[in-house]
């Protein structure tokens, strides 16, 4: 089986995950996703593959996120993937693809579910 997985070296989940993907045999490639940011138009693919909104993929905890008010109230789609595009310290990590489909992978183990 083959994944792709959007990777931050510094997140324990994603570590995590990647030898979750690793010990299962998966042949992975792995995009380091603040040196390589997906566009807009792959993310948004990602999260309709992943059946969430770009909201439930921005990862909130992020004072960047508060600081352009994408938190609370209505915010479009389409800000938060372009907030995404520009800053990739928001996309909320690891998210994995597979055949079987997309997980933001939270907690690690989620990525059972496309294995």
């Amino acid at each position: 089986m083959k994944a792709t997985i959007y990777h931050n070296p510094n997140c324990g989940t994603s570590r995590k995950t990647l030898e979750i993907l690793e010990a299962e045999g998966v042949d992975v490639t792995v995009v380091d996703y603040l040196k390589t940011p997906p566009s807009k138009e792959e993310l948004k693919r990602l999260y309709e593959r992943a059946g969430i909104s770009p909201r439930e993929g921005l990862r909130a905890k992020e004072q960047l996120a508060q600081d352009l008010d994408l938190v609370e109230g209505p915010v479009s789609d389409n800000a938060i993937l372009n907030a995404m595009t520009e800053n990739p310290i928001l996309i909320n990590r690891p998210i994995v693809e597979t055949e079987k489909g997309v997980r933001l992978c939270r907690p690690q183990d989620a990525v059972r579910e496309i294995l």
